[in-house]
Order: C-alpha cells, then sequence, then structure tokens
C-alpha cells in the first residue's frame, strides 16, 4: 500500500498555520508550542524556518496584507484607492487579530512594502503633493483600521440595536438630550437602523482628496 506523505515543513506552511490559529482561537493562544502541535512537528523544527515568535508576527501580517486588492498608479485613482479600502476593511475582518497587529508593529516584508509603495504611487499620481499624500494615505488608514477596530469591539449585535436603544431611551429625556434622544428614538421604532457604514466615512476622505487636488 502506498504510504502516505506529510508535505514538507516550509515557512510559508508555518505562516500559514500560524494564521490559521490566530483566525479560530484568536492571537492570545498562539505560541510556538501551539503551532508545533498544529503542524505535527516539534516545536525546535520550526526554528528552521522562523526565527523566533516576533517573525511569525511579523510573517502573518505580510501573508494577511497580500491578500489586499493593490491599486495601480496612473489610472482611476478614486477607484483604486476606494478598491483598496474595502479589499483591506474585508480582510482585516476575515482576520479579526489583524488591525491590531498592522498598526502596532514596523513591517518592512514584500507584501507590506508593495502595498505602501502602490498606495503613495496612486496618490502621487493623482496629483497631490509629497506632503499630502503621506497625511492622505495616513488618513484613510486611520479610517480603515479605526472603524474595523470598532465594528469588531462594538457591544452590540446590529440585530440588537433596536432593543438597545429602547432600552437606553428613558435615560435620554428629550428635554435634557434632545439630540440623543431624537436619533435613538429612531432607531428604537426601526426608522433608522443605526448600523455602521465603512463607505460613508470612506466617499467623505476621497471626496475631500478630490478638492484637495482641485485646489
Amino acid at each position: 500500500m502506498p504510504t502516505s506523505r506529510r508535505s514538507p515543513l516550509t515557512r510559508e506552511r508555518v505562516l500559514r498555520a500560524a494564521v490559521r490559529v490566530a483566525d479560530k482561537q484568536g492571537l492570545d493562544a498562539l505560541s510556538m508550542r501551539r503551532l508545533a502541535t498544529t503542524l505535527k512537528v516539534e516545536a525546535m523544527s520550526l526554528y528552521n524556518h522562523v526565527a523566533s515568535k516576533d517573525d511569525v508576527l511579523d510573517g502573518m501580517v505580510d501573508l494577511i496584507i497580500g491578500e489586499i486588492t493593490l491599486p495601480t498608479p496612473g489610472g482611476d485613482w478614486k477607484a483604486a484607492m476606494r478598491a483598496r479600502a474595502t479589499s483591506a476593511h474585508a480582510v482585516m475582518l476575515a482576520h479579526p487579530w489583524a488591525p491590531m497587529l498592522v498598526v502596532s508593529r514596523t513591517n518592512v516584508r514584500p507584501n507590506m512594502l508593495r502595498y505602501i509603495d502602490a498606495t503613495l504611487g496612486t496618490l502621487r499620481k493623482a496629483g497631490l503633493s509629497l506632503v499630502e499624500t503621506d497625511r492622505a494615505w495616513n488618513a484613510m488608514d486611520s479610517h480603515i483600521y479605526g472603524f474595523t477596530l470598532q465594528l469588531q469591539n462594538f457591544p452590540v449585535d446590529p440585530e440588537e440595536y433596536a432593543s438597545a436603544a429602547a432600552s437606553y431611551l428613558p435615560m435620554l429625556p428629550a428635554d435634557q438630550y434632545p439630540y440623543m434622544h431624537e436619533i435613538t428614538a429612531r432607531v428604537a421604532d426601526g426608522s433608522h437602523d443605526g448600523t455602521h457604514d465603512f463607505s460613508f466615512g470612506l466617499e467623505l476622505i476621497l471626496d475631500g482628496l478630490d478638492r484637495l487636488r482641485a485646489r
């Protein structure tokens, strides 16, 4: 009978296994021992492919950054940046551990460098100055990662917005908090869904950059 052969251990296999562990169990569950168990190898054999847990974390970030749609400099810059932002948001939602790791570590791996360079090139080709490009890139990424983190950590599920709003409404008398009362009442009666809207903030940023270009 033919014997089954395990795929040889490679750096990519190690990193993809680490991403799977983090996706399923969270980043706190990831350790070199857990990674070795997942791959059915001895922990020491991992160090033939990764230098340390920090190397694993940086490699994981670079791997998922490679899933994001890159903008192409020189074309329709707004469409390119919109596609980039929407793709990045989707990737971060698919890997809930990723946003905080991306914003808290310095990463100079190949996918990250291509991602940043394509972003800068698209904004420069659109006519923004070097300083404007730097600030625009940071403004967009603040929206992407900040919005995603808020969405992931918001304490109420969208299906419960109406009932939660109804429970808060008695705490918001209209004579003291007229504007909070108004919007909470609208969510409570279902005439406003109250859900977060990624595209709303994104379009504000893109339109603002377009006006900056026009100047």
